[in-house]
């Protein structure tokens, strides 16, 4: 992979982070007598909130009382000051349900905004090119100027009222693990499962992004002024596609279930090749190892379980006419399923008929089932239904806070507590702000990533008590350490410098 050949920053005074060659995991932390206790590994992967956002207040933990002026002060498209934070609404105007605040860090669930966490907040743009400019070379200062909802990506919780605080108490915080790319979460689940970028080379020019001279998105000769409206960028969304093909922001799986039905009179399994309206066509059937592929060759049992994947299947292969009810909808009873929230089913390995399909992708009830019963394998990861994910504009905090210590909850009252490493944390940062800047340097960053700090909690009985662990992680930390837990063949896109969970486990 090439260096972003745009985004070269050093990190702010105060950070050091050591650098060496990129290249394939060679160290050997995870080996220990203390990660050779862990039979079970369970990846619990929920939606779009930044460390500052969840744990920005947590004690002990690297949070917003430890940002600089320079860090907490937004700057407008020109490089002053921001006068006032203001939330934008849909139509990119200030939004009059929202009051104006200062410049600076606010908490959503106390006054003026009183929004509390039971109640659904707007959701701020979380793209691929949004992400690097919003982050501005470390600063972390264009994150209310980048976003679609303006000011409100300064926003947090006191995340005390939360069940999921109370395990971070329990057991280990990382407060220092990033988003393993840049973005949002369609891009980001494609690196949990294989530390890589899936390619597009054949994606029509209304899926690629247009950028300017300098590589930048922002459309600086008609964007207002973040004082008075929401940024306006070349193409909506971030585009999907990189100029040289590279699938970056939320495009559909080639599989049902996917956000494009399938053709008329064809194979109802399938996407419509041709593509639909506001999703372009679906990625072509990805070929790259994946942490899958590296289990299944050294005999090592695995499955990703999604919440409402069985209805969300059936709901995919309806005929294209036919009006989807689980799929991307929010009506009363639906789990919100989101296809792009399903990496595997982006490779011709899980294409439908397949026994490794069969075998390995597996609904959210079966999750609970084996869980019960003590039969869940060497490798489980877990993805909640959309409703219980967290994701600001389709669902609250709070329902997600409940589900998923709900989990937690069922996996220490299962017969593999004993031997089991949970490892708790979010796909993205939601386009939330967040204080810390991303590790710069080789074998730590590449053109991808990684971007903003995200929550992570480790959880278990080979885990420490009460520990804030400050060793610098990533999503592909976890692909590191399931690789050395089990003797893998590495994947050649986990970042050499990033830790394995050596600090968090006893």
């Amino acid at each position: 992979m090439n260096p972003n050949p745009i985004f070269r920053w050093r990190p702010v005074a105060g950070l050091v982070w050591l650098t060496a060659l990129s290249g394939c995991v060679s160290t050997i932390e995870s080996t220990t007598p203390a990660a050779q206790k862990i039979q079970n590994v369970v990846v619990i992967y929920a939606e779009n909130h930044s460390f500052d956002n969840m744990y920005g207040l947590f004690p002990g933990a690297n949070g917003i009382a430890n940002a600089t002026a320079a860090q907490k002060t937004q700057l407008d498209h020109d490089g002053t000051p921001l006068k006032e934070l203001i939330v934008f609404g849909h139509d990119g105007k200030p939004d009059a349900n929202f009051p104006r605040m200062p410049n600076a860090p606010f908490r959503i669930d106390a006054p003026p905004v009183n929004r509390p966490p039971t109640q659904i907040v707007p959701s701020p743009i979380h793209a691929f090119f949004h992400n690097q400019e919003q982050i501005n070379g470390g600063q972390n200062n264009l994150f209310a100027a980048m976003s679609t909802v303006g000011g409100w990506t300064m926003g947090h919780y006191d995340g005390s009222q939360f069940k999921m605080w109370k395990w971070a108490q329990d057991y280990t915080l990382a407060d220092n693990f990033f988003m393993g790319a840049y973005g949002g979460s369609y891009l980001n689940h494609q690196w949990l499962i294989c530390a890589c970028t899936p390619q597009h080379a054949n994606a029509p020019e209304s899926m690629r992004v247009r950028l300017d001279a300098q590589g930048k998105l922002l459309k600086k000769d008609t964007s207002p002024s973040a004082n008075v409206g929401a940024v306006q960028v070349f193409s909506a969304g971030g585009g999907q596609v990189t100029p040289d093909g590279w699938s970056v922001n939320t495009s559909q799986p080639p599989f049902q279930p996917s956000g494009i039905a399938p053709a008329p009179g064809g194979d109802a399994r399938m996407a419509n090749p041709q593509g639909a309206a506001g999703h372009g066509q679906p990625v072509p059937p990805q070929t790259t190892l994946t942490i899958g592929d590296t289990l299944s060759r050294r005999g090592v049992d695995w499955a990703w379980y999604a919440g409402g994947y069985a209805q969300a299947l059936a709901d995919g292969m309806q005929a294209p006419d036919v009006k989807r009810r689980i799929i991307y909808q929010r009506d009363p009873g639906s789990p919100m399923f989101q296809p792009h929230h399903q990496p595997f089913n982006y490779y011709a390995r899980f294409s439908p008929g397949t026994a490794d399909r069969a075998r390995h992708l597996k609904d959210g009830d079966d999750f609970l089932a084996d869980m019960a019963a003590g039969r869940l394998p060497a490798v489980s990861f877990y993805k909640p239904a959309g409703r219980d994910t967290q994701h600001p504009s389709y669902t609250d905090i709070m329902t997600g806070d409940t589900h998923l210590a709900g989990v937690l909850d069922k996996l220490k009252a299962s017969p593999q507590w004993k031997d089991m490493l949970i490892i708790v944390t979010y796909d993205e940062n939601g386009g939330y702000w967040d204080h810390v800047p991303p590790p710069q340097g080789a074998g730590w960053s590449d053109r991808w990533g990684p971007g903003t700090r995200i929550p992570a909690l480790l959880i278990g009985p080979s885990v420490k008590r009460g520990f804030v662990d400050s060793t610098p992680y990533d999503t592909t930390s976890i692909l590191k350490f399931i690789t050395q837990r089990y003797g893998l063949e590495p994947l050649p896109g986990v970042r050499s410098q990033v830790g394995a969970f050596k600090a968090a486990l006893e």
